[in-house]
């Protein structure tokens, strides 16, 4: 029997890439033989990411449509034209068993050239509110693979299931590490922590914020581990002069994410969906503070989704400069509180998405 074949398609943020590269993981975990091509957008952030990780990688020169310039719009046209044909000669060349799609720009044409020329469509939907994309792509899809109940909203309801979202493999099990998290990071494990994440990019929003409270954090007894993202270290290495004996670890990246789970009491953090998904598995209390520039507000809803089971709290992006780092210090310091929050989060945490979603891609190969 030749090999299997899958194709990946999706990305554009680390919430799409990481479960993406876990089924990949799971996949040629169960079939060592088999062919695995990633398509993505050529200019995001996957084009560099599933390389390193081992895969190869189409990108498409997919991209948004801009809703604030209509006559932008043409480009992101003629851009998507060109996609489609991309990945029409891609899928007829690589002749996938199915054409499997976790979101992000490249997902849409993927999968509906993989339909049109007759072969089965996965969709992973990450979010609790579906996007624009696989609404469209989901009369198409044999199977829709969901993290959140409800969706039936969406989709047709006899083709979802609900599997959660996959988690980085070195999240499983990073649980009591708390010792060696807080020498990694230079911090004492008898401290509380606050962990503060704004995504790979940064979050403008949420590092403001902390740059306007860093004399309550460094006049509470309350230890920092600030991951900036990309575009505000410099900016915040420039206040954190001012603050030189604060028992504080901040860079634009973290490496060792099981470690600053680990290592945290509190965390604050974007409501992007595989973040909430990792926040749920290692039952960790949470401020969500959800991006206000994401598609159809998916991270308020993400984040209501929690708040509404008493299982994180929320602060707007647009009260967080006044309230975010009071409420934070306030939380972290209510042992009872953190308590509940993390006995209710970890209700909402689904174990081993990866090896339920290739489950629901053997069952369809098989039957096609």
């Amino acid at each position: 029997m030749k090999p299997y074949k899958f194709i990946i398609s999706g990305g554009g943020t680390g919430g799409h890439i990481f479960p993406a590269l876990s089924i990949a993981n799971e996949l040629k975990k169960r079939y060592p033989d088999c062919e695995i091509l990633f398509v993505g957008a050529e200019d995001r952030m996957e084009m560099e990411k599933v390389p390193a990780a081992g895969y190869p990688i189409v990108g498409l020169p997919v991209s948004g449509f801009d809703r604030s310039s209509l006559l932008k719009n043409f480009q992101v046209v003629l851009r998507l034209l060109k996609s489609l044909h991309l990945a029409k000669k891609t899928l007829r060349e690589f002749r996938p068993d199915i054409a499997i799609g976790v979101g992000g720009y490249a997902s849409g044409p993927t999968l509906w050239m993989a339909s049109s020329l007759g072969i089965p469509v996965l969709i992973q939907e990450q979010n609790s509110y579906a996007g624009v994309t696989n609404k469209l792509l989901a009369k198409k899809a044999e199977r829709i693979c969901v993290a959140y109940e409800g969706m039936e909203k969406f989709f047709p309801a006899d083709r979802i299931v609900l599997t959660g979202n996959p988690v980085r493999s070195d999240l499983e099990n990073a649980q009591n590490k708390r010792e060696e998290a807080a020498a990694f990071f230079g911090l004492s494990p008898e401290k509380k922590t606050l962990l503060v994440v704004g995504g790979s990019l940064g979050a403008r929003t949420i590092n403001r914020s902390i740059e306007n409270g860093l004399d309550k954090i460094c006049s509470s007894e309350v230890q920092l581990i600030w991951q900036t993202g990309r575009y505000y270290h410099e900016e915040a290495l420039k206040h954190l002069k001012a603050y030189r004996g604060m028992p504080v670890w901040c860079s634009d990246f973290i490496s060792r994410m099981d470690y600053a789970y680990s290592a945290a009491d509190l965390v604050i953090s974007r409501a992007g969906a595989g973040t909430i998904s990792e926040l749920c598995l290692l039952k960790k209390p949470v401020i969500l503070v959800p991006s206000p520039n994401v598609a159809e507000d998916h991270q308020t809803k993400n984040a209501l989704a929690l708040v509404n089971r008493e299982a994180a709290l929320m602060v707007t992006d647009q009260a967080a400069p006044q309230q975010l780092v009071d409420q934070a210090l306030a939380t972290i310091a209510n042992d009872a509180l953190l308590a509940d929050l993390s006995r209710n989060i970890v209700k909402l945490a689904y174990h081993h998405s990866a090896e339920k979603i290739v489950e629901e891609i053997e069952k369809i190969i098989r039957k096609s």
